[in-house]
Parts: C-alpha cells; structure tokens; sequence
C-alpha cells in the first residue's frame, strides 16, 4: 500500500475482521467527543490492543514494526530533527542515510505530519511503526536539556553584566522572578536530573567556573560547566524557595522545598555549604513513590527475604539497617514499615528528615534548633504508646540507650547504624558506651547492605573479566568460576553511555541467636566476631555481589568497587 495515499483505517479493520462495525460506530462517536486520533480511541476502548493494532499497519502499510527502546540510536543523528518537531509530531530520528532518513513514528497514517517533517529534513522519510509509550520514553531520552541549560546560564551572566550594581535580593523577589533567567535555568536543571533520574544535584564553584553535576546510580556526572559570576544567582534563589536565611553565606544552612516536575512531585533536600570560591549547594531529589514500598521490590535474595520478614514480625526487639550514605537504607525501613502497617499496629517514626510521607503512620521531623533531638523524641514517642518505633538514625550513646531499651519492655523498634558490615553492628553499639547486656538481651538482627549498578540491558554484551578480576572471582567461586558468564554494558543512549542503568540492593543478614548474645557478652570483642562471621560465611555483601555478576546483572568491576567499600 502507498503510505502517501489516505487510508482509511476504521473500514480496514473491519474489512479484516479484526474489529466490528458496531465498535467503529461506537469508537467514532467517541472520537468526535475526545478529538482523539481514531487508533487511540479504539485502544483506549478496549476493541484493539496497541500491538495489534500497530502490526496491522505494518502489514498493511508495509513498513517495519519496531521496538524503539531496543534500537540502537545515535544522538548525533536524532538531533538533526528538532526536539521540538519531534514533540510535535511524536516521532524520533533514528537512521540518517543519503536520499533518505528512518522515522519511527507513533501514528504512520499522519500525513499531514509526514509532508512537514519532509521539509524540515529535505529528504525522503521511511517510517517506523512504534509503540507510542514507548516513544514519549525514547524522546525523553534523547533530548537532554543540555544546550539549554547552557543558554540560559550564558543569558544570566549577561544579564548580571549589564549592570554590576544589579539588586539580586530585588530580582529574585520580584513580581517577574518567574521569568527569569535563574529561574528557567533551575527549572531546566530540575528537568534534565529527573530525565536522567538522578538522586542528586550538586552546585559547585571552583576557581574560575561554577560546575553543576549529577549523582546518577550512585556515580557523579558532569552535567555543565558555567561562569562563576552566576553562583550568587543561583544560591540566592534556591535559599528563597527552601526559607533559608540569605544574608547568611558563612555558616552552612540546611532545609527542603518541593517542586512539580514532570507531573511528579518532588521533595528537595537542600544543603549549602560555603567554600573559598562561594558557597556549594548540594540538593537530594526524592520522588514521591505513587507505587508505595515493597519488600518484593527491595531484590532481596527469596532466602534472605523470609528470614528479614519472620524478624520483621516479632513482638518486640531491635532490627538495624546498616551502611553508608546513599546506600538504600531508608528505602528498606520504609518498605519494612508498609509490611507492618495496619490498623493493629500504632507506628511512630523520628526522623530527620522525614523522606517520604506514609499514610497511617505518626511521623515525627527532628529540630534540632528548638531541642527536639532523637532522644527527647524518643522518650515522648514511647508514652504514645506505639507498638512499632522507627528511629531514622542511632547517632549517639542516649539515642541508643533509649531504643535498646524500648525494644527490651515490648516495642519493635527499627533504625540504621553507619558501620561497614553487619558483624561490626553490635560492636558499634558497645563502643557508643551502651552497656553489652542490652546489646544481647535486645538485639534481634543487623541487615547490611549497599547498592550496585545494573547492567544496562540495551547494550549488555558478553565480557570476559579481566586476568586480576578472574583473580578476585575465584576467591568466591574458586574451581567453579566460568570466565564466559559476565557481561558489560558498552554504553548507549538508554544508559547515558554509563553501560549502567539503575541500582538493585546487595545485603547480608545477622540473626542474633543463643549463642551469639552470650558471645556479646564476653568482654574480648574478637569472640563475637569470630563466632559471627562464621555464621554468615558464603552469604555475605561480598558473594551477594559476586551473586550478581554471575546472574549478569551487573559488571565485575562493579561487584568489586561496592566490596571494596567493606574489605580490608
């Protein structure tokens, strides 16, 4: 069929059975309503399913059916078509040859679209049928907001050239402030680290540039570099939006604001720090989680898993998540507290700052400022009489001393601990000065974990590791190691070159038992130590990453940095 011919798609769907008439009556007296393309209609309907669809105009028009997220795409390529058009028309570039150019389009019967986009192009288009979720996501990809992001910081520093004398503290406060260059730069960097979906932002200003990088699967990334003179700028408007003091640039300030992003709301942890060049600005963007949290989602091993949850359900005693910054361990409290909450249950967290807003939950944020610390709170929290306690963090020997001993008079009580491994835990805990009975009497569990970077499955290749690694390997798996069951990813447009897409947890698991409480008992740490690792031998954070290298989930290279972080 020529594809520059109109067709009409409702009469060749029933001529091929593959829908009634009765169902084209009703989906074009839907369609006259919604002003929806006839396609979607009948998707949204129920009376096709998009596959279905989409493969019936690949015969039909006689033109490839594609699966766009698996396409390998070159963005020099793709930005010969202006983001802007590709908006506009729902398509994406993805071959450029001499007399003609591949178009993967959502709807290959817009011809209208098809004779504009051949004159932007001034060549010949093939099309590409593609699913149209799956194009919105690729175009997200594809266009970053880099050049943008670029122009708007060169148009502040020519603003703020203009005039040397020019009034920040007016600027940012004014009725145009909406408008402003600082403004549409913050927007656009916003925009461009939830694309890429970044945990962090961190502002910097050097000696002679201002650097803006993002924190992506745990690993930072340059994102743009820009002229110094726009630091001011940009750290006064952000204290603005987070209630921070402005005429204070000499003592570090913390505080949080929310954005819209994307139709996503976003909470902003913001810290300013000032540094010889200005002050540095560090924001952790936690998107709100329509899904919830889930014990399932966490990657836990099926084993490990159930044991986590038979300590999860015991009346009292204290559970503790152990590792280091940014390492998933509010995220696996928090999906342990979604596992326990019910109307039986009366759940008092104290948190700072408190991350995530959970329904059914009493959640308490530590101010510091008017003396409300963890273990002030912690006293109150327990004459609430809660049957669950969740304290964000066991920072000192009082906090400590206060939830050990809740977890001894009837209350579960979870929290995290800053140690390198789970044996280390109840030695921590010795040392913060908490005497060792409670330790023994109190202590159910520790589960230690880190986060690991996946493989990115668009462009995961088979990889031999490297004669060091296969070193390395064999001190877990010894004579079973198979140098050909590995994989990297080479980097592509999916991944953002990194080869690398997302995080997935690596844990370890120490249940206290009978023999372990009076080994904590005895004064000689190194008996307890002992004792513990040999109870955790071949589960432990190392052979779980050693786990997922060899299930091709992530890289060699990748299991041994995350060990490295708690080997000798």
């Amino acid at each position: 069929m020529d594809i520059t011919k109109k067709i009409r798609l409702g009469d060749l769907l029933v001529q091929n059975r593959i829908i009634t008439e009765e169902q084209l009556t009703t989906a074009l007296a839907e369609q006259k309503k919604t002003g929806r393309q006839l396609g979607r209609t009948l998707i949204n309907l129920n009376f096709i399913s998009e596959t279905e669809l989409l493969s019936f105009l690949s015969q039909q028009l006689k033109i490839p059916f594609l699966d766009i997220l698996q396409y390998p795409r070159r963005p020099e390529t793709i930005k010969l078509l202006p983001e802007t058009a590709a908006r506009r028309f729902r398509v994406l570039l993805l071959e450029n040859n001499e007399y003609d150019v591949l178009l993967a389009m959502a709807d290959p019967t817009d011809l209208m679209g098809l004779d504009e986009l051949s004159r932007i192009l001034k060549k010949n288009i093939q099309p590409a049928v593609v699913r149209e979720a799956d194009l919105l996501m690729a175009i997200d990809q594809s266009y970053r907001r880099t050049d943008e992001i670029d122009k708007l910081a060169e148009q502040l520093r020519s603003d703020m050239a203009d005039d040397d004398n020019i009034d920040l503290n007016s600027m940012l406060t004014s009725a145009e402030a909406a408008d402003a260059p600082v403004v549409r730069l913050l927007k656009s960097v916003f925009e461009d680290a939830v694309q890429v979906r970044a945990s962090d932002i961190h502002i910097e200003p050097q000696e002679h540039k201002l650097y803006i990088r993002f924190r992506i699967d745990g690993v930072l990334h340059q994102q743009t570099e820009a002229d110094l003179k726009i630091t001011t700028a940009l750290v006064l408007r952000l204290k603005l939006m987070s209630g921070l003091d402005i005429s204070e640039k000499r003592l570090p300030q913390d505080g949080r604001f929310q954005v819209k992003v994307r139709l996503q709301s976003v909470d902003v942890r913001i810290s300013t720090m000032p540094t010889i060049y200005g002050e540095s600005v560090v924001m952790r963007l936690l998107i709100q989680n329509a899904e919830g949290f889930s014990l399932e989602k966490l990657g836990m091993p099926p084993e490990l898993l159930a044991r986590f949850r038979k300590l999860l359900h015991r009346p009292d005693g204290m559970i503790l998540v152990t590792g280091p910054t940014g390492s998933g361990k509010t995220t696996t409290l928090y999906a342990a507290l979604s596992e326990l909450n019910s109307s039986a249950n009366k759940i008092i967290t104290v948190e700072d700052p408190v991350e995530y807003r959970l329904p059914g939950i009493n959640q308490v944020q530590i101010n510091e400022k008017i003396d409300l610390d963890f273990a002030r709170v912690l006293r109150s929290a327990l004459r609430q009489d809660p049957d669950i306690v969740l304290v964000g963090e066991m920072r000192d020997h009082e906090t400590a001393q206060i939830g050990l001993r809740a977890a001894m008079t009837g209350h579960l009580v979870l929290s995290t601990l800053h140690t390198n491994d789970a044996v280390s835990s109840p030695i921590r805990l010795m040392d913060m000065g908490v005497p060792r009975f409670m330790v023994a009497m109190s202590l159910l569990g520790v589960i230690a974990q880190r986060l690991v970077r996946v493989v990115c499955e668009s462009c995961a290749q088979p990889s031999i590791p490297e004669p060091f690694e296969q070193t390395w390997l064999k001190l877990e798996l010894g004579d079973t190691l198979d140098p050909q069951g590995f994989v990297r990813g080479r980097g592509c447009i999916h991944c953002n070159g990194t080869g690398y897409q997302g995080r997935v947890g690596v844990y370890e698991l120490l249940e206290m038992n009978t023999e372990l409480t009076d080994a904590a008992n005895d004064p000689d740490t190194s008996v307890f130590i002992k004792l513990a690792r040999k109870k955790i031998a071949g589960n432990t954070l190392r052979s779980s990453a050693v786990a997922m290298a060899v299930a091709k989930r992530t890289t060699v290279a990748e299991a041994m940095r995350i060990s490295n972080q708690f080997e000798d």
